[in-house]
């Protein structure tokens, strides 16, 4: 007796879920075109694709904006894990014979809270491949990438910075943050801690002071996040920090505590044009952890 015919389910490309996504975070078609090295009009045929194969509308546009559709929302966690697994797979089974050296910069408060579980992930996969880290500020980092010093570059890119380009991996608030109970906010002037000259975030908590007349010192000044926290949790001063990197022993000053709101940035992931073969398997392990914590909140993998 013959088996009884199952329905056949259409499949899901990865090309047109991963120009979805980069539509998703970019909020346009140009600026995903460019992330996916397409043109727009390819990228606009493969979301009427998509939307076709799904039967359902995945964007809602207008004039001026793109916006998810509620079935979008729903396709977009999807795609994010699908997206993540096709790479664990390939790195699994294609990369693990790759082999060379990378070299990948970070700041300081990113590189100690994710290149750890990057670097974790990628040596299991890739034993052969040799990791050189760079840890800078994101002014020089991008001046290094630029130069051709580094292959991969992770760089915080906020309102008051030049739009420098790269894949945006996620974006965060920044806030105003204290040790927990302490009572260095109250002092006037504010003693504040902060990134040396040449940080994009200095300027922009000093400008946001200046604005609602809060007097201020500048107390501690550092290039280094661990010596960022040890101002902080001395309780010698209070400085900006990303919201998401803030850690359970740190509190959030807002304008109840007198200091205002500063604004936000972005996490951009560089990785040069032409890659060699073991810069763009770092990069995917990258690009993994980041959809892992847009996922989930956390950078644990």
């Amino acid at each position: 007796m013959n088996a009884p015919l199952l329905p056949t389910v259409p499949t899901l490309d990865p090309e047109l879920l991963r120009s979805f996504v980069a539509i998703a975070e970019t909020g346009r078609f140009a600026s995903a075109a460019e992330r996916v090295h397409r043109t727009p009009s390819a990228v606009s045929m493969q979301i009427k694709r998509l939307e076709e194969v799904l039967g359902v509308a995945v964007f809602a546009r207008d004039a001026r904006n793109v916006t998810l559709t509620p079935d979008g929302e729903v396709l977009l966690g999807y795609a994010r894990r699908l997206l993540a697994l096709n790479r664990e797979t390939m790195s699994r089974f294609v990369s693990p014979s790759v082999s060379g050296i990378v070299k990948i910069g970070a700041p300081s408060d990113y590189g100690e809270v994710i290149l750890p579980k990057v670097l974790k992930r990628f040596a299991a996969s890739h034993p052969q491949v040799v990791v050189d880290v760079v840890i800078d500020q994101s002014s020089e980092l991008r001046s290094r990438f630029a130069a051709g010093q580094i292959d991969l570059a992770v760089t915080s890119c906020g309102m008051l910075g030049e739009n420098s380009g790269g894949e945006l991996m996620m974006t965060d608030d920044i806030v105003w943050v204290g040790a927990k109970g302490g009572q260095a906010y109250l002092c006037d002037p504010l003693p504040v801690s902060l990134w040396d000259e040449n940080c994009a975030w200095r300027q922009a908590a000093l400008t946001h002071l200046e604005k609602v007349g809060r007097h201020y010192r500048v107390a501690f000044m550092t290039a280094h996040m661990s010596g960022q926290r040890a101002a902080i949790l001395s309780d010698l001063a209070v400085a900006p920090m990303g919201r998401k990197f803030t850690g359970a022993d740190l509190q959030i000053l807002g304008p109840e505590s007198g200091l205002p709101d500063i604004g936000n940035y972005g996490l951009m992931l560089h990785v040069a044009d032409g890659a060699a073969a073991p810069t763009r398997a770092l990069a995917d392990h990258m690009r993994s952890v980041f959809e892992h914590f847009r996922e989930t909140g956390s950078f644990g993998c």
